[in-house]
């Protein structure tokens, strides 16, 4: 892929003839109308994008796993290393968001997209486009093929994700230090003060949340990031300087889910960065997007605003590796599996709720 095929990519339609069918079988259920308020609207918002009028959900979750060089500037509770050692834990099916996906029936795939080993790992698939990205501070984090290859990673997973059948599919991360580079790319596309946005990671006490935030404002004053336009070109650069492989491969995901006609879920601040660079890149790409949780990261709601999207979950999580996602989706076979198998109006001999605009 090069840059001009990044910036040229062209969505699926959304299909509103599904939506409007979605609709009226909502109210032909017996049930007030709109009672079941978000979550009517967003398995309406599914069904349009899937243009399907009935669907059971196949869901998978795609994780990816990378290491970022800011770490070197003790930004982070913990070391780089354990970015490996969790990785093997997702192969091995033990980790947080593999535990959940076995109970939820989700496939989860997790990605090696840039971990800084060359050891493979049994269980991940190995998508490697470096071995971790570079410290921001010293220089660009990513070369310009290396953002454009983890971007055509993400996308391809969603093409093959949707040729094996899944119809839903939530974004995961995992990396030590990422969400450094999610923050600094979070104030550099929404030209927010990073000391209004930072966050403490996995649990950084003060002194550490000070240093992260210098860092974060250093690395956007040396590559030019502050109170930029923001337009495609800018924002690539931006990811290439301060961003990470995970944060371009999950771009990819999310771009693929507006490309193939699959709703793609949010999860936390490094997804839903993700998610925003997205849509910067393929205008519209938001109408794929579905979100999950608002999460403990302050920029969590502050990119959904933007993106004109609200969570479903508020539960103040800071996991990672797409558990609030995963949450989501159990929520949402719930209220599917009432769409389509509940009573109507029509069934019980119960008079219709009528309308009234």
């Amino acid at each position: 892929m090069t840059k001009e095929e990044l910036f040229s990519l062209e969505k699926k339609n959304i299909d509103f003839e599904a939506q409007k069918k979605a609709k009226a079988h909502w109210d032909e259920i017996s049930k007030p109308l709109d009672g079941l308020g978000d979550f009517e609207k967003v398995v309406t918002r599914i069904l349009s994008i899937l243009g399907e009028e009935r669907i059971s959900l196949k869901k998978a979750l795609v994780v990816m796993i990378s290491d970022n060089g800011i770490v070197e500037e003790n930004v982070s509770q913990c070391g780089q290393e354990n970015t490996l050692k969790v990785a093997h834990l997702m192969g091995e099916k033990r980790s947080s968001a593999c535990m959940m996906s076995e109970y939820l029936g989700v496939h989860c795939v997790p990605v090696d997209i840039g971990i800084a080993s060359d050891e493979e790992i049994e269980g991940v698939l190995n998508k490697k486009v470096c071995f971790g990205t570079k410290n921001f501070l010293k220089e660009a984090a990513m070369s310009e093929d290396e953002v454009l290859s983890a971007i055509e990673v993400g996308i391809d997973m969603v093409r093959t994700l949707k040729d094996d059948g899944y119809n839903i599919i939530a974004t995961g991360e995992m990396g030590i230090g990422n969400t450094t580079t999610s923050t600094a790319l979070l104030s550099a596309l929404t030209s927010t003060n990073p000391d209004e946005v930072t966050g403490r990671g996995a649990g950084l006490n003060d002194e550490g949340l000070k240093r992260k935030i210098q860092v974060i404002n250093e690395g956007l004053k040396k590559h030019k990031l502050i109170n930029m336009d923001i337009n495609k070109e800018n924002a690539f650069n931006a990811l290439r300087a301060v961003g990470g492989a995970d944060i371009a491969s999950m771009t990819g995901v999310f771009l693929g889910g507006a490309i193939y006609g699959v709703p793609i879920v949010i999860d936390g601040l490094i997804s839903a960065v993700s998610a925003l660079l997205a849509d910067i890149f393929l205008d519209g790409g938001r109408d794929y997007m579905i979100p999950s949780h608002s999460g403990r990261e302050k920029g969590v709601e502050l990119i959904l605003n933007r993106l004109s999207l609200k969570s479903f979950i508020n539960g103040d999580m800071a996991l990672g590796e797409g558990t609030g996602a995963l949450m989501l989706l159990g929520e949402l076979d719930l209220i599917f599996h009432y769409f389509n198998n509940a009573v109507t109006f029509n069934s019980a001999s119960i008079e219709k709720y009528e309308r009234h605009e």
